[in-house]
C-alpha cells in the first residue's frame, strides 16, 4: 500500500524529524524500504532498505535541514524490493527539483512508460513512480505546477495519490476516485501531509480536513490552498483501508476505523452466530472486530494466540516463502486459555489461505476442541490492481472454492464470512462509493492493460 508524508515547517531543524515520525506511525503500510528527502539551502535525500529506524538515525537527521519534506515507506506492488524503487525519487525539471512520493497503482504503467521512452526518457527504475515524474517533468517544461498536474492526471490510470516538493512549494494529490487516503493537518511546526491521521497525531498535529478525491493542496510561504484538478462523477475509496491496511486509530474520509471494524464484528456475530466458548482475534487486524462480535454474542472475549511485537505484518511481505516462515514465529498459542474450548477466530480476511490453515492447527495443537473461523469481509474473488498485492487469481484461495472447501483447506470445524451488504453497512458509505472490486469483480476502471502485463 505504501505510506506517503509531507511536511512544511518554518523551523528547518525540525522538517526531517517530524517527516521521520510520521513516517514512523505509518510503518504498518509498507516496511520494505524508507525514505526522506528534504529541500532547504540543499536538497537532502536519505532512502535504504528496512524499517524506518534501521534506515533513518539521529544523526542523519540533524543533517537534513529545510523547511519541505517528502517522506515514504514502501510496500512494492510494481516494481521490485530494490534500492532503486526505495522512494522518494528526485528528478531535475526546467523548474527545478522535484521530489515525489507515491501511493497507489497506475494500470496504464507500461503504455506510459514505452511512450516516454519513445521520446527519449531514461529510467532507472522499475516502478510506475517513476513514470508519473518523468510526466511531471515533462509538463513542467511549459507549465506551471497547477497546470502541468492538470495534464498529468489526465493521462494517469489508476490510483496514485502523491506527495511531492517542487522548490520551494509541497503538493499533496489525490487522485480523482480518491483510492487511497490523504488528510492534511496542522500544528504549532507548520502543515502536514499524510497517508492516515494517525501519522499527524504522532506529531502532536490537529486534522484540518481529508483531501478530496481529484483535489490537490498546494503549501507555500506559510500559505495554504486547495485546488480541483480533476472531476469524477463517482468515488471508489479502497474497502480495504477500512478492513485491514489502515490503523484502528486513524480516520479516514470522516468515519473512525475502530468504529468500522467494531461494527463489522457485531454484524458478523449477527449474520453468522457460532455456539462457542470464547471468541479471539487473529492479532492484529481481527482484535477489533473480535471484540465486536464478542459484545454483540455476548461470548467471553479471550485471547487464543500472542503475537510477537518484533514480526511484521506477513500479508504484505513481497515473498510467499517469506510469509509462511513468518507465521511459525509471529504468535503462539495461549494453550491455558484455549484447552477443552470451543474457540472462534476472526480475522479481517482470508487472501491465500496458508496464514489461517497455520493458525488453525496451532489452536488444534494446543488443545482446542473446536475451531470455528469468522472473517470480517467478504470473500476475496478478485486480484486487486490499485495497489494491494493480490497479484493473480490463482493466488486467492476463494477465487474458485466454495465456503465448504476453504473451510475442509484451513482445517475449521466452521467458516462464515461477513455478506457484502454487512460490510457496507459496517463502512457506512453508499456501495457506489467504494471500491469492492477484489470482493465483486467489478472494476471502477478499465484494467484490461494491467491484466494482460501480469500475464506476460
Amino acid at each position: 500500500m505504501c505510506g506517503i508524508t509531507g511536511v512544511y515547517s518554518e523551523n528547518e531543524a525540525l522538517t526531517s524529524k517530524l517527516a521521520f515520525f510520521s513516517l514512523y506511525s505509518l510503518q504498518h503500510r509498507g516496511q520494505e524500504s524508507a525514505g526522506i528527502a528534504v529541500f532547504g539551502d540543499y536538497i537532502h535525500i536519505h532512502k535504504g532498505m528496512g524499517l524506518v529506524n534501521d534506515v533513518f538515525s539521529d544523526k542523519k537527521l540533524s543533517e537534513m535541514v529545510g523547511r519541505i519534506a517528502v517522506g515514504h515507506v514502501r510496500y512494492s506492488t510494481t516494481g521490485e524490493s530494490k534500492i532503486e524503487n526505495a522512494q522518494p525519487l528526485l528528478v531535475k525539471t526546467k523548474s527545478g527539483a522535484l521530489a515525489i512520493a507515491h501511493n497507489g497503482n497506475l494500470v496504464n504503467y507500461q503504455t506510459l512508460r514505452n511512450q516516454l521512452e519513445n521520446e527519449g526518457a531514461v529510467f532507472i527504475t522499475d516502478s510506475d513512480t517513476e513514470v508519473i515524474a518523468k510526466l511531471m517533468a515533462k509538463e513542467l517544461l511549459t507549465k506551471e505546477p497547477e497546470d502541468a498536474l492538470k495534464r498529468v492526471s489526465e493521462q494517469l490510470k489508476g490510483s496514485y495519490t502523491l506527495v511531492m516538493a517542487l522548490n520551494d512549494t509541497l503538493i499533496g494529490f489525490r487522485d480523482s476516485l480518491g483510492f487511497k487516503p490523504l488528510v492534511i493537518g496542522e500544528g504549532d511546526f507548520g502543515y502536514i501531509i499524510a497517508s492516515e491521521s494517525c501519522a499527524i497525531d504522532a506529531v502532536g498535529g490537529r486534522i484540518i480536513r481529508e483531501v478530496r478525491p481529484g483535489e490537490a493542496v498546494f503549501i507555500k510561504n506559510g500559505e495554504l490552498e486547495f485546488v480541483k484538478i480533476e472531476e469524477s462523477s463517482r468515488k471508489a475509496l479502497c474497502v480495504f483501508e477500512y478492513i485491514y491496511f489502515a490503523r484502528p486509530d486513524s480516520v479516514i474520509d470522516g468515519i473512525s476505523v475502530y468504529e468500522v471494524r467494531h461494527r463489522i464484528g457485531k454484524i458478523l456475530a449477527r449474520e453468522s452466530p457460532a455456539d462457542a466458548d470464547m471468541i479471539s482475534p487473529v492479532p492484529d487486524s481481527g482484535t477489533t472486530s473480535a471484540i465486536g462480535f464478542s459484545k454483540e454474542s455476548g461470548i467471553e472475549y479471550l485471547e487464543a494466540l500472542i503475537k510477537n511485537r518484533y514480526v511484521g505484518r506477513t500479508f504484505i511481505l513481497p515473498h510467499q516463502s517469506t510469509r509462511e516462515l513468518s507465521v511459525k514465529i509471529k504468535m503462539n498459542a495461549v494453550r491455558k486459555n484455549v484447552e477443552g474450548k470451543r474457540v472462534v477466530l476472526i480475522d479481517d480476511s482470508i487472501v491465500r489461505g496458508t496464514t489461517s490453515r497455520k493458525i488453525v492447527d496451532m489452536v488444534r495443537s494446543a488443545g482446542a476442541r473446536e475451531v470455528h473461523f469468522r472473517v470480517g469481509s467478504p470473500p476475496i474473488i478478485s486480484p486487486c490492481y490499485f495497489g494491494i498485492d493480490m497479484s493473480t487469481r490463482e493466488e486467492l484461495i476463494a477465487s474458485n472454492r466454495e465456503v465448504e472447501e476453504i473451510r475442509k483447506e484451513i482445517n475449521a470445524d466452521s467458516l462464515a464470512y461477513l455478506s457484502l451488504d454487512g460490510l457496507i453497512e459496517a463502512v457506512g458509505l453508499e456501495k457506489g462509493e467504494l471500491c469492492l472490486a477484489c470482493l465483486t469483480a467489478e472494476y471502477p476502471v478499465d484494467v484490461s492493460e494491467a491484466m494482460e502485463c501480469r500475464r506476460c
